[in-house]
């Protein structure tokens, strides 16, 4: 086997288990690995600290599978790790909830696989050369361990040429999926269309702070910006909120927010859909007075990198701080980040300062993070990814 020896005082965040190796940690290579290949990781002693996927074309030119030096990385290792991750998540699907995450990279021991759930349909990303390396394993032990009609790929992402990998997206087992698969979460019911919604076709992630939303809406008004196919509109009106207004840029997101309203029961009377560019459509709400007793901002990632933050800090504190000039006194406001590069830290900082400028007062009542199917590995603090506040405004 290859061994991919460490550069002397690079191996301390393998001992404690993060599972990234950067290129410049790398001081040889003994052999020539293919893109995916089993690599024997090595300290700068020859001293063996497991084993990792080979990506030559990454920074990230290696990631772990294991940190046991007498691991056998095999169909068998990849199946018995799939089992163990869908089985984590054996409590969380059932009559009232049938869409979880199953597999959440790295957190679950398997850099670079996502795969999520939708009724009777898996939908999975192949993003790593790793997953990609043991894709026909992958597929047989999904297929066994979580059985349902037809598996389908969404592998059309950029971030797999940082692999040297082609974007690819199509069934890949069983039967292919509708154009519209309906799921249910508690109360609420969603069509999703795996083979052109985001992601995988759903933002399973947001499913508690849904549930929140749905909580905190009673008798209020409320705006949904960047409220794609209307998931926290809906709960709002679930929750009992006298109108909502869903606020896209999309027009096909829109039209399924109004699918996803009438399968909820719900008519236009109580949700207006309105495709329009968020940051200026917030200016022309403030031009006109409009206020609300609840904003919802769940915006798309702004940042795709570090070097990006400061552009995406701005942004951030834009739409925060015009939606603060748009809350009632007493009005909430629930803001998100799915930017890897704003922690936790610098979001509510961003927040507190966009409602210094914008004239008004708040606490924070909630922090909200991802649901609990896309946990976060100890040593893997980069799994944190979605963080958000409630704030009540005075």
């Amino acid at each position: 086997m290859t061994v991919v020896k460490l550069s002397k005082g690079r191996d301390s965040s393998l001992l404690r288990r993060h599972p990234w190796i950067f290129s410049g940690a790398v001081a040889s290579v003994e052999g020539e690995p293919a893109v995916g290949d089993t690599v024997a990781i090595a300290d700068s002693s020859g001293k063996t600290l497991g084993f990792a996927a080979w990506s030559p074309a990454s920074q990230i030119r290696a990631r772990m599978w294991s940190f046991d030096p007498e691991a056998v990385i095999d169909a068998g290792f990849i199946r018995e790790r799939l089992r163990r991750a869908i089985a984590r998540r054996a409590g969380l699907l059932s009559d009232t909830r049938t869409a979880c995450r199953l597999v959440y990279a790295e957190a679950d021991g398997f850099p670079g696989l996502i795969v999520d759930r939708y009724g009777d349909y898996l939908s999975c990303q192949f993003l790593s050369a790793g997953a990609e390396f043991w894709r026909d394993a992958i597929i047989a032990a999904l297929a066994e361990f979580s059985p349902c009609l037809g598996i389908y790929e969404r592998s059309d992402v950029s971030v797999r040429k940082h692999e040297g990998l082609e974007q690819r997206q199509g069934l890949i087992h069983g039967q292919e999926p509708p154009e519209l698969v309906q799921i249910q979460e508690q109360d609420r019911l969603f069509m999703v269309s795996i083979q052109q919604g985001h992601k995988t076709g759903y933002y399973l992630d947001q499913f508690d702070n849904r549930s929140l939303v749905q909580c905190l809406s009673a008798d209020k008004t409320v705006l949904n910006c960047f409220s794609y196919t209307g998931g926290f509109g809906i709960a709002a009106l679930n929750g009992g909120a006298t109108h909502v207004t869903n606020v896209d840029s999309s027009g096909p997101a829109l039209e399924l927010a109004g699918q996803n309203l009438a399968l909820n029961g719900f008519d236009t009377d109580q949700a207006e859909l309105v495709q329009a560019n968020v940051f200026e459509y917030l200016r022309e709400l403030k031009s006109k007075n409009t206020l609300y007793d609840l904003i919802v901002l769940d915006p798309p990632k702004f940042a795709e990198t570090k070097h990006q933050f400061k552009k995406a800090a701005r942004a951030y504190k834009d739409i925060a701080l015009q939606a603060a000039q748009l809350l009632s006194p007493g009005g909430t406001l629930v803001s998100f980040s799915c930017s890897g590069a704003i922690d936790p830290a610098l979001f509510q900082k961003i927040t507190a300062d966009a409602l210094l400028d914008a004239g008004r007062e708040g606490r924070i009542t909630h922090y909200l993070h991802q649901a609990e199917d896309h946990p976060v590995a100890l040593p893997f603090p980069e799994a944190l990814y979605l963080k958000g506040l409630v704030c009540v405004l005075d």
